[in-house]
């Protein structure tokens, strides 16, 4: 087993094109589209690159939410990232927070009503 076991994440969706539209704006992300019997999804990662492969999906059985699991993006600086969460249509929930030898981290809410977080070393 590889030392970090995440593999894949799923982020719901209510309007996946608005969802698309917020995760390009924020991280820049390139999407490929999948439509699957019953979901739709946009995969974003590669396994070439570090780091977790995932996708926005609309589907009547994921509902996006603020409760429960939060994904963290990594991001070389989180202020970056943060500073487009708005003008994107997201809301920042907790802003760039000092953690120590950890780095820092920040949560917003996204376009869909997920409650996502950002990190930085």
């Amino acid at each position: 087993m590889s030392k970090n076991p995440v593999q894949w994440c799923e982020i719901a969706a209510t309007d996946i094109e608005r969802a698309k539209v917020f995760y390009a704006n924020v991280f820049g992300l390139e999407f490929q589209y999948i439509e699957m019997p019953d979901s739709k999804m946009y995969m974003f990662g590669s396994s070439q690159w570090p780091g977790s492969s995932g996708c926005i999906v609309q589907s009547s059985v994921n509902h996006p939410s603020t409760d429960g699991t939060i994904i963290y993006f990594s991001c070389e600086d989180l202020n970056i990232e943060l500073a487009k969460v708005e003008p994107a249509g997201g809301k920042v929930i907790v802003p760039k927070t000092d953690i120590g030898e950890f780095g820092f981290f920040a949560q917003f809410i996204d376009t869909e009503g997920n409650r996502i977080g950002l990190h930085s070393s």
